[in-house]
């Protein structure tokens, strides 16, 4: 059996803004209409498709594990944008990255507070693809 995580639907207060930062700062194909949906696509056939949301958006958390490499281009575009950022899921240690599990990683919001994050291992110390 072979089970993959296809898309998930991401509640915002202004899908337009939260799919184009998100786009811009992942450094992806601008976003696609999809019905009432933005679509973000990523690499491995996984989708963030956008939608508008009346109601007080509730956080949710995104990880998107990337390469070393990767990790340089986006932090870059984190830190020209004047994003704010933190080493850690509690926002407690700001202006840091971490290291975990050997690799590095960082948290900041998306335009919606949804805590977003980059990592460049998986929990546990595996390689990124």
């Amino acid at each position: 059996m072979n089970i993959q995580l296809n898309h998930t639907i991401v509640w915002s207060s202004d899908k337009t803004k939260s799919a184009n930062f998100l786009a811009e700062i992942l450094g992806r194909p601008a976003p696609e209409r999809f019905g009432h949906f933005l679509v973000v696509e990523l690499d491995n056939g996984m989708s963030l498709d956008f939608a508008d949301h009346d109601a007080p958006i509730q956080q949710q958390h995104y990880a998107f594990l990337i390469s070393e490499d990767d990790f340089d281009v986006i932090f870059a575009r984190i830190r020209e944008k004047g994003v704010q950022y933190w080493a850690d899921p509690g926002c407690h240690r700001e202006g840091e990255i971490n290291h975990n599990d050997g690799g590095r990683g960082v948290y900041f919001d998306s335009p919606d507070k949804h805590l977003l994050e980059i990592i460049t291992r998986p929990y546990g110390g595996g390689e990124a693809h």
